[in-house]
């Protein structure tokens, strides 16, 4: 009897965050002195990481949950959360059957690569070895194998702007180091085992400068999962307040009809 008493009064502890009356602290630092203060994706790295970012980190998170926010009707997961809402499903019930989506090859290339690239560099750490030098015998083994490496082509764009801007952002911010050179690495290694360039998608991107900033692989898929719900909420009002109830969606009948592109105001 005793034992049993001792079984359910035994309390589990969570890191995250302490709740009191009149009191939210995350992390150890008040939401309510966070509000205001600290953009969102600074808030998602102190949760994630348990840490307040540098300015560097904080801009770059910021980056990467702008980068990853939507890429059209096209997505499984867009495709999934608008069917699940043409059936008549509420908003939240769609946009779980958005998410549900991202998986292997949808956004979770991200851990994939991460993984790869945290082999890579721990090898040439080991090793002694250069980045084109590991690069080169990595993929050996990848091609010997059968696998593809993750997170390099993309079915729309040869040259993605997001990874562009993110790596501009890693360089600019001091915080391109090991990966990114290894990432560079492993493009120039495939270009010349393949015969042609396979630039890095923006899962690949995100997942360089992920492991620049210390976050754990099994991070890399949630990440896309809190950008993506930005943009699957809009898709699913979208067809809840356009779109008739049951209707046959075809991927490829879909047109655009929203605002011309236009610049950011200087005062932003």
């Amino acid at each position: 009897m005793q034992a049993e008493e001792s079984m359910t009064e035994e309390k589990w502890r969570t890191a995250i965050t302490k709740i009191e009356p009149n009191k939210v602290a995350v992390r150890g630092v008040r939401i309510d002195e966070l509000m205001g203060r600290l953009s969102f994706g600074q808030v998602v790295y102190l949760v994630l990481k348990g840490e307040l970012p540098s300015q560097a980190h904080g801009r770059l998170m910021d980056a990467i949950l702008v980068s990853s926010v939507d890429h059209g009707a096209t997505p499984p997961s867009a495709l999934a959360a608008r069917t699940v809402a043409s059936g008549g499903a509420p908003l939240t019930t769609a946009v779980a059957a958005g998410i549900m989506a991202i998986s292997r090859h949808h956004g979770g290339a991200i851990e994939d690569c991460m993984r790869v690239l945290l082999e890579a560099v721990e090898r040439q750490r080991q090793s002694g070895k250069d980045a084109p030098t590991v690069a080169a015998e990595l993929l050996a083994e990848y091609r010997a194998q059968g696998k593809r490496l993750p997170g390099y082509g993309h079915r729309v764009h040869t040259d993605d702007p997001r990874t562009r801007r993110l790596f501009a952002l890693a360089e600019e911010l001091g915080v391109a180091g090991d990966y990114v050179q290894m990432a560079q690495a492993l493009r120039a290694a495939m270009r010349e085992a393949l015969g042609r360039d396979l630039p890095m998608n923006v899962d690949g991107a995100i997942a360089t400068i992920l492991c620049e900033m210390g976050f754990p692989p099994e991070l890399g898929n949630g990440l896309f999962a809190i950008s993506r719900t930005v943009g699957l909420v809009a898709h699913v009002y979208e067809e809840q307040t356009r779109e008739r109830p049951m209707r046959r969606i075809d991927p490829t009948a879909h047109e655009y009809d929203g605002p011309e592109e236009r610049p950011l105001p200087d005062s932003v």
